[in-house]
């Protein structure tokens, strides 16, 4: 049979082989696990769901293959082998042998165009449009057919395919077009781009100095185009208040206090958990802010699925906490460390990080006073929290008193959200935290 490298979630049309847990003419078993994938997002463990001997690895560590891909092929305990993929699936083309050449195989450029297909959902957090599902059928672009590969590497390096003049077959731009306008530093539309200066322009204005070239990896790219087109396409509005702490932060520690230290109930509550089952309830009570742009439609949910920024190596991803309006405080921290740690770790699954209707981005273990988060298409809003500081502030007798404040700023979408509207969910969320003994019942 043959080995097919996984979907990883509906925005993920590749995989990076970074590891084979197997060896040509090892047995294998359903269970066993066969060999490691990359995405931009996680790292992922497949195993083999046949019994038999592996007796071809047609996709060697550290080259990329499209979803559907033939990656190895396991022989039954018969002995008897699965059809070529060639013959099964044409417009799948597998990957290269190892001793083939790295170039891109002939079968992408030369099948005829055909008609595109349109661009699937957004991906709550890396905006990756699901490419067609025919891989090797070529799309148009500015009435300019475009294959495969040689789109996922515009896309890689932020390379407007508009500007681009194909070289192959009816004037296709192939993978060599888009490779010649990255080294000329033409067509670039990524984020050192936005004012039409290609790499080379750019290291011209520092002649002289010393510095490191650091290449970017799918992860930076996917940030970098996704928060770009984030920034251009949704109309953003921010809305900010000052949280008064005190409060929770007591309630905070008289309930670690009181929390058992080991044992499967242990927990150890922070800021953040009480942020986001407060960002979770005010959703719920002001439930036209919990929704999510749809392109020609806006969708609304009955619960709140609560998406929580986490920094990891190269990047971030953001899980999400879902039905965190139902949760206690307890189970909420236990389940964002357990999914934090697995996001750094690039361990999480697709349907772990997908979805949720809106996001925190929490700066303040850094000292950060304040500052505006963009939005992670197709959500809504996305809170920014800063540093819980001690302030002066005005008591109602006139006298002046130290308090500790927290200040967060809303980011709305227009499209979804209204001004009246973004200031009624944050004066939710701010009552919660001033109240935080409301989150308890």
């Amino acid at each position: 049979m043959d080995v097919l490298m996984p979907q990883l979630g509906e925005t993920v049309s590749e995989g990076k082989i970074t590891k084979w847990f197997k060896s040509a003419g090892d047995a294998v078993k359903p269970g066993d696990n066969l060999f490691e994938i990359e995405t931009d997002k996680v790292s992922v463990e497949v195993p083999s769901i046949a019994t038999g001997t592996l007796t071809e690895i047609r996709v060697q560590v550290g080259a990329v293959a499209p979803v559907g891909a033939v990656v190895a092929v396991i022989a039954g305990e018969g002995g008897a082998t699965a059809a070529p993929a060639a013959a099964s699936a044409p417009a799948a083309a597998a990957a290269p042998p190892p001793s083939a050449p790295k170039a891109p195989p002939a079968t992408f450029a030369a099948i005829p165009p055909r008609t595109p297909q349109p661009s699937g959902p957004l991906d709550p957090f890396f905006e990756v449009r699901t490419p067609s599902r025919n891989f090797g059928a070529a799309r148009t672009t500015g009435g300019a057919s475009v294959t495969p590969l040689a789109r996922r590497l515009a896309g890689e390096s932020g390379i407007d395919l508009s500007r681009v003049s194909g070289s192959g077959p009816h004037g296709r731009i192939v993978a060599a077009d888009v490779e010649r306008a990255l080294a000329d530093g033409a067509g670039r539309a990524g984020v050192a781009m936005a004012s039409g200066m290609g790499a080379a322009q750019v290291k011209a204005l520092y002649q002289g100095v010393a510095f490191e070239e650091v290449p970017l990896d799918g992860m930076r790219r996917t940030i970098a185009t996704r928060l770009v087109e984030a920034k251009q396409t949704v109309p953003h509005f921010y809305l900010t208040a000052d949280v008064t702490m005190d409060a929770l932060l007591k309630l905070r520690e008289e309930a670690n206090a009181d929390a058992p230290k080991d044992g499967a109930g242990a927990y150890k509550l922070s800021v953040n958990d009480f942020v986001i089952k407060a960002l979770a309830l005010a959703l719920q009570r002001v439930p036209a802010a919990n929704a999510v742009w749809a392109g020609d439609r806006i969708l609304r949910f009955k619960h709140s699925d609560v998406g929580v920024a986490v920094a990891i190596d190269g990047g971030l991803l953001t899980p999400v906490i879902r039905n965190a309006d139902e949760k206690s405080l307890s189970t909420i921290s236990n389940e964002m460390k357990e999914l934090a740690a697995r996001a750094k770790e690039k361990k999480l699954k697709p349907a772990e990080y997908q979805g949720g209707a809106s996001a925190i981005s929490n700066l303040g273990m850094y000292g950060v006073r304040e500052f505006s988060a963009i939005i992670n298409p197709p959500h809504a809003t996305i809170l920014a929290v800063g540093a819980a500081q001690r302030r002066p502030v005005e008591a109602a007798d006139g006298s002046v008193t130290f308090v500790s404040q927290m200040t967060v700023t809303l980011s709305c979408d227009h499209r979804v959200v209204d001004g009246a509207l973004g200031a009624e969910l944050l004066a939710a969320f701010k009552a919660l935290l001033e109240s935080p003994v409301r989150m308890l019942v």
